[in-house]
């Protein structure tokens, strides 16, 4: 590789960086704008003409208007001011801002780097597929809020798990293209075999505690049983009731959703233990400081989730609970390319 070859694919490697850093920093912004029950303020999708916030007093009269024909308002914030609407406006007006800018700083260099030709064809590829999820998540983020117009104070927790997923799987790509590119491998993820299929069970065991976590927010779940170990007095919420199948895929139950999100921590901390002793056990060197790094990230999850849990909800401790599900993801991802090597 020549020295302008090589300038080019660190150029490469610089845009996905700072590519990921977009994503990772509007994941955090989402997340706080469904915090702050923000996501409904503005109820259209103005993909272009909303752009630049509301300039003039009309404007925000206009948009507040706008907010008090849906049921949020009408039925939770009907003395909400025009001050406070401001609040809840500006931060889906920065989530929107951030998914353009995201849109915009992905699709003009990857035109640059087809026609520049000097790219491995499958990392294009890649890149080819996150910006069809990227243009993809703009309509399932209007699909979402679209829910929460006409018949909720909310948006429906199922497409909200459906909108934090995708923003995963987009954020897990770049991350794996970055593998790829700075150890100079041209490895498939999804290239399974017996020697890392359980490396990447993990995987999606993590991204179905992701679906969770979004449901518990969604329908505000963890603000019924606030207490840790047991679910008030019991392990098994004492509300729950279970007469057939049907009873178990309850979705739209929150203490049932809440008892399967922590049940599942359990299950993935007791998971990668046993990935840390066959690690060990095997001797397999490699994989040791990926390991170390996994644990790290399990360990504060579990501390940031209990903390979250029993502050009521402390909206500062949620978002860094979910700042470190974004650390675990990319830990296991590491963990899974070290072991596919």
């Amino acid at each position: 590789m020549n020295a302008n070859d090589k300038n080019i694919n660190n150029l490469f490697l610089y845009w996905l960086i700072c590519s990921s850093t977009l994503v990772f920093i509007i994941i955090i912004v989402g997340g706080l704008t469904r915090l702050t029950n923000s996501g409904l303020s503005i109820t259209e999708w103005e993909l272009f003409k909303g752009i630049l916030p509301p300039l003039n007093q009309k404007s925000w009269f206009f948009y507040f208007d706008q907010y008090k024909k849906i049921p949020q308002f009408n039925l939770l914030n009907y003395n909400m001011t025009l001050d406070e609407f401001k609040v809840i406006f500006y931060w889906e007006y920065l989530h929107r801002i951030l998914a353009r800018l995201i849109g915009i700083f992905f699709f003009i260099p990857l035109i640059y780097f087809y026609l520049l030709k000097k790219i491995n064809k499958r990392y294009m590829t890649v890149c080819y597929f996150i910006f069809f999820l990227i243009i993809l998540q703009g309509a399932v983020g209007w699909y979402m809020v679209k829910s929460g117009l006409v018949y909720d104070v909310t948006v429906s927790h199922y497409r909200l798990s459906i909108h934090l997923c995708l923003a995963f799987i987009i954020i897990s790509n770049i991350f794996w293209l970055i593998l790829n590119v700075k150890k100079n491998t041209d490895l498939i993820f999804l290239n399974l075999n017996k020697k890392n299929i359980f490396f990447f069970i993990l995987i999606i065991l993590i991204f179905i505690q992701i679906i969770l976590g979004a449901f518990v927010s969604g329908l505000d779940a963890g603000r019924i049983y606030q207490t840790w170990p047991l679910m008030g007095n019991s392990y098994i919420p004492n509300d729950l009731v279970i007469k057939n199948l049907k009873n178990i895929f309850d979705f739209n139950n929150h203490s049932l959703v809440q008892f399967y999100h922590r049940n599942l921590a359990y299950f993935i901390t007791f998971y990668i233990l046993a990935l840390n002793f066959f690690i060990y056990e095997r001797k397999i060197k490699n994989l040791f400081n990926p390991m170390k790094f996994l644990l790290l990230s399990l360990i504060l999850q579990i501390i940031l989730g209990i903390l979250t849990l029993m502050s009521s909800l402390n909206i500062y401790l949620a978002s860094a609970h979910q700042i470190s599900s974004v650390i675990l993801v990319f830990s296991s991802i590491n963990l899974y390319y070290f072991r596919s090597k």
